[in-house]
Order: C-alpha cells, then structure tokens, then sequence
C-alpha cells in the first residue's frame, strides 16, 4: 500500500502518514479507459441545442417566382430553396443529445487510474482538517501558497459538500472545489496539484473498493 504523508492547511508535514487502498490509488494507468471516460464526460457536457432552418421553417416561399415553362430559365418553384440566397440549409444540426454511456465498473476504474497516476507523480497531497472557518477567498490562497500551487491549476476535494471551501476557491482562476461524491476523471487529471481531505480518503475507498 502507498504511505502519503499527511500536511496541515500551512503546508507543513504534521508528522503522521496515511496508507493507502492499492484497489483505488496503486493502479495500472489504463489509457483507453481514462480516454473513453474523458470524452463520456465532455459529450455529456454538450447541450445538443445547435440548430438551423430546413425550407420547410425559412419564411416566405410560397408563390413559385416564375412560370414552369417558357421563361428559359432553370425550373424554380421556391425563393426559399437552399440553392437560392436566403433559403433553407441541407442537412444541418437539429437538437438532440449528445450523451454518452459508459458501465459504472467503467468509470470507476477510470477514476482509480487518475487518482493512483497523482499519487505516482507526487502531485496529490492528504490535507488533515481541510475546512474553512468562513468563505473568503484568502483562505484558498494562503493554502496554496503553502502548498507552493498558487500558479498551478489545483483540485480541492472535500469530504462531503463544504460550502466554505467551494466559495473560498470560486473566485480563483485555476481552483477548483469538488466533494468526494462529485469525483471525475477530467478535473483530477487536468489538475496539476490535488489537495485531499484526510477524511475523504475512506469514503473513496469505500466507493470505489
């Protein structure tokens, strides 16, 4: 089992160490899966709104613009064809769902081999006690500082929904604030410094054992 040192909200090392579930934070990096989980997430992001006008929605059109015959020119019974200015669009996007599944042995895997592959670079940190006692901003920061992050992009993952904490890192750029229920794959990879609540380790564990 990994043993991840375990630091204050200073930054600093209180001199306990935790071990951690082989299952969920010692596996093998599983690159089609992590891949196939990344673009699941990003496609179920999509809102599928994107839409244009067949002739049948453009207005206008319903006089034919000339006579069948006799004028020399081409056949034309619509202003609104899409071969004219103005008409309609062949085959463009109409709403519709762009979601995409994937089994949930799937995905939990996926999420194994993104934590496991912080804990592998050194980049995730256990954090004893990680609350906030209000919601200003320069709780996050000073945290950061401590934690040598504060121009990196980092992932703060809470035990359970802490409010505080969510608040305090809305307004930075590159922060961001997750619970433990709300783990994914794309915001722990994408994160270069991943700040765990000590006490959000055994839940994990026990979801994703």
């Amino acid at each position: 089992m990994p043993k991840v040192a375990i630091y204050d909200l200073t930054g600093k090392k209180t001199g306990e160490e935790i071990e951690l579930m082989d299952y969920v934070f010692g596996v093998e990096f599983n690159e089609a899966v992590v891949h196939q989980a990344v673009v699941m997430q990003q496609a179920n992001e999509r809102q599928g709104t994107h839409a244009t006008k067949t002739r049948g929605m453009v207005r206008g059109g319903g006089r034919k613009p000339w006579k069948q015959k006799g004028t020399g020119r081409a056949r034309a019974g619509s202003v609104r064809s899409p071969l004219w200015v103005g008409g309609g669009t062949i085959f463009g996007p109409s709403p519709r769902s762009h979601a995409i599944d994937m089994p949930r042995k799937a995905r939990r895997l996926a999420i194994r081999c993104a934590l496991s592959s912080k804990v592998a670079d050194g980049s995730l940190v256990i954090v004893d006690g990680l609350s906030f006692a209000d919601n200003k901003t320069k709780n996050t920061v000073e945290m950061l500082k401590g934690f040598e992050a504060s121009n990196k992009k980092a992932l703060i993952i809470t035990d359970g929904e802490n409010e505080n904490v969510e608040l305090s890192s809305r307004n930075i750029e590159k922060v961001k604030a997750l619970s433990n229920d709300c783990l994914n794959v794309f915001d722990i990879l994408n994160a270069e410094k991943v700040l765990l609540a000590k006490d959000a380790v055994a839940r994990i564990e026990e979801v994703l054992a």
